[in-house]
Order: C-alpha cells, then sequence, then structure tokens
C-alpha cells in the first residue's frame, strides 16, 4: 500500500500547497480520499493514472474538499472509462453531481455507484467491502458533517513451509493453494495433510486511517487504532487551541492525542493553515508528545512495505524554491566555462620582436599608453569617491546598509524539471 499526498492545504491553496486530497494505492488500484481543486493535475505529476481511480471517498462537503470532483469526472468520460466507480459521501452527493452534469451537457459513459450516508443514526458502517480489502466511516466532530474513514486490508495467509509439506507428500499447485485457503488436502493414499501443520498464521493486512476536519473525538481513535499510517490534520499550533475548538479542526497536539491513543505506527500530519509558511512548527509541536511524526509532502509517497514498493510510483515533477541552491546550478556552469575561456585566452601564442627599432618604437608607445592609463585611472577614482560621499550623504552615512534582493515574478511552479 503506497499514500501519495496531493494537496496538504486548509480551506484555501498557497503558491506551493494545493487543497485536500490523498491517493491510496494497492495493487494497480487507487483509492481517493477528499478531491480538492487541481487533484487530477497532481496525481499526472505524482506519476498516477486517472482511470486506475476505483473509489472516490469525500469526508464533507466544504468546498476546498470536493472542488476538483466534476472536472476529474469529465475527465474520466474524455478518456472513455467504461468500468463502475464508486463515490462515498455524505447524502447530496448524487444530486449535487447529477445536476453538474446536466448542466454542461455531459453523457457519462461509465456507471457510477453511489453511497451516501445520512447523519442521522450514522455512527459506523462499512462503505465498502471487498475480498481483500474493506472501507470503513466513522462520524467526526466538525462544524458540519464530517465523516473519517479507514482503509483495511484483510487477513493475509500465513506463509507455507514448502520443505514440510514435500515430506509430507504435497506436490501439486492446487493443494498448496487449498492448504493456503485453510482447507485440509486428502492425497491418493488416503492420508489427510491438515492447513495448520503446514501453513503458518496469518498475517494483518495493512490499514490507513484519514482523519480531518474535526476536533479531537473517539471515534478518530477507533478509525486510527493500530494502522500502519494516520493521516491526521494539523491546522493549528497549540497556540490557537481556541480557535481550533471554535473552527472545529485540530491542533497538532490533538493529533498526536489521537496517535497515541490509537497506537498507530506513523502519524502524518496534514492540512496546514495558510498562515504557517513554515509546517515544521507543527511538527515540532506534535513529536513532543509522539514518535515517529512525518510531515505530509505532497507528490512524496510513503510505504507501508519500502522493500517492494519503492519505485513502483515516481514523480514526474518536483518543485524547487526560487533560492534553493538547486536553482543556481546554471550559475556555477557558466561560471565554469567562463574559466575555461580564460585559459584559453592566456594560452594564446604572440609574435616575437623582430628588431631593436621595433621593440624601441613600442616601448615609446607603451610608456605612453601607460601614461594615458594613469590619468584615467585617477580621475575614474575621483569619480568614484564622489560618487560614494553622495550616496553616504542620502543613507545618513550608514556604508552597511544591505543591498534590495533580486526581485522575480516567477513563482516556484515556473521553475520545474521534468523526467
Amino acid at each position: 500500500m503506497i499514500i501519495v499526498p496531493l494537496g496538504v492545504a486548509s480551506a484555501t491553496p498557497t503558491a506551493t500547497r494545493h487543497l485536500a486530497s490523498v491517493a491510496v494505492w494497492r495493487e494497480g488500484s487507487i483509492f481517493l480520499f477528499d478531491c480538492g481543486e487541481n487533484t487530477q493535475m497532481r496525481m499526472l505529476q505524482g506519476g498516477m493514472k486517472r482511470s486506475k481511480i476505483e473509489c472516490i471517498c469525500l469526508s464533507h462537503f466544504d468546498t476546498d474538499h470536493y472542488s476538483g470532483l466534476i472536472g476529474l469526472l469529465s475527465t474520466l468520460q474524455l478518456q472513455r472509462r467504461d468500468q463502475k466507480l464508486t463515490i462515498v459521501a455524505p447524502k447530496g452527493i448524487k444530486e449535487y453531481v447529477e445536476f453538474n452534469v446536466n448542466f454542461a451537457g455531459i453523457e457519462l459513459n461509465y456507471p457510477i455507484d453511489y453511497v451516501e450516508i445520512e447523519e442521522e443514526g450514522f455512527e459506523h458502517e462499512r462503505v465498502l467491502d471487498e475480498d481483500e480489502y474493506y472501507i470503513e466511516a466513522r462520524p467526526l466532530n466538525h462544524s458540519k458533517f464530517c465523516i473519517g474513514y479507514r482503509f483495511q486490508e484483510k487477513d493475509k495467509p500465513g506463509k507455507v513451509d514448502a520443505e514440510k509439506a514435500q515430506e509430507m507428500g504435497i506436490s501439486e499447485d492446487w493443494q498448496y493453494k487449498e492448504l493456503k485457503a485453510g482447507n485440509d488436502v486428502e492425497l491418493d493414499d488416503g492420508t489427510v495433510v491438515k492447513s495448520y501443520d503446514i501453513v503458518g498464521h496469518p498475517r494483518p493486512g495493512d490499514s490507513f486511517a484519514y482523519i480531518t476536519d474535526t476536533r479531537y473525538h473517539p471515534n478518530s481513535v477507533k478509525l486510527g487504532m493500530n494502522t500502519n499510517v494516520l493521516m491526521h490534520e494539523a491546522t493549528f499550533s497549540d497556540s490557537l487551541a481556541d480557535k481550533a475548538e471554535e473552527t472545529g479542526h485540530s491542533t497538532a497536539k490533538d493529533a498526536a492525542r489521537v496517535a497515541n491513543e490509537a497506537k498507530t505506527k506513523l502519524l502524518v500530519l496534514t492540512h496546514f493553515s495558510a498562515r504557517y509558511t513554515n509546517q515544521y512548527v507543527l511538527l515540532r509541536e506534535a513529536r513532543d508528545d509522539f514518535f515517529p511524526t512525518w510531515v505530509a509532502t505532497e507528490l512524496r509517497p510513503i510505504f507501508t512495505d519500502p522493500a517492494h514498493e519503492k519505485g513502483i510510483i515516481k514523480p514526474k515533477v518536483y518543485l524547487k524554491e526560487i533560492n534553493n541552491s538547486g536553482g543556481n546550478k546554471n550559475k556555477g556552469r557558466s561560471k565554469n566555462k567562463n574559466r575555461g575561456n580564460d585559459k584559453r585566452k592566456k594560452k594564446k601564442r604572440f609574435r616575437k620582436r623582430k628588431s631593436s627599432k621595433s621593440s624601441s618604437r613600442s616601448r615609446s608607445k607603451s610608456s605612453s599608453n601607460s601614461g594615458r592609463s594613469k590619468r584615467k585611472s585617477r580621475s575614474s577614482d575621483s569619480n568614484s569617491r564622489n560618487y560614494n560621499k553622495k550616496n553616504s550623504n542620502n543613507n545618513g552615512g550608514n556604508d552597511n546598509q544591505r543591498k534590495p534582493k533580486h526581485i522575480t515574478p516567477r513563482t516556484p511552479f515556473d521553475d520545474f524539471d521534468r523526467f
């Protein structure tokens, strides 16, 4: 299972953060949790195909959590999708999608299975239940009806002891499959091979919890219990705990509290307020109470099994800050080129002096030229002194005043490399 944050901003996007969305990759299928503006573009930049989306789970109807849905559905239509798409959301999502599709005159070629959750009486539900995994939903505590999700792989069969199986007469593939499925196998001579003699204990499946836009709530702990990865919002720092309570959000301390009570393996913070240009302030607060804690970085995958999953998803676009050292690589190259040119110039050969007469003439010319150059240098020095005096008078005598920074209209998005 690979978790890829697509957007980590809360309420409004910034120059370096996009609106809320998380993609979970499992065995070639993609599950989206929230679908903020620009989700499908971030998927492309993250190296994921939109055609692989099987299910979209929306937490609530704040605009920043579903504003990219209609554009994504339209793109899937243009790609001639024909397989079913499941959308899980609070009640009203079907009406919203159908209105926008009809308004735009789009005829979807693929079926949509709507799983609408009503607020009244809702406590817990498996909104999607397949042979190998399920998605669980529980209500949270926001200013409006909000849902948290848990993606859980079902337990996997244990490993087969191949040597012991061969000693007991197991040789065919169907026999191994039956034993792995927990069924006993009868051999030709009538002996029965028990599954528990060959197969080890079942292995627990990986799990991921997505909790956003909520105050502290016991359901957050239930969703995150013993998960591999718990992604929890950290909109505010502890100094703004009152504002978090007022707006129905969590602080970094609240996220750490949930992680401690849920006994998760890894806490990942997301949904940062735009007031925090440095989200590592929130990371520091959370790490005081729980470790390991990470900050969700857009397009940077989080692996539950790094040994086998690394390299499956490779981001195709990465962002670089304008003042980053990476942006000065070309400058270094140009300097090296100039140095090479200087060396070449130094290696130029000059003609030898032919006679004493020509040498005397050249000496006289050089002496006259040197006199002129000295006069010019004296005049330039006097001019530079006068210029410096004027500047010192204008600046009030502050010679140590810093030079203004270079202003560029570009944003970090204009400076990227494609693989």
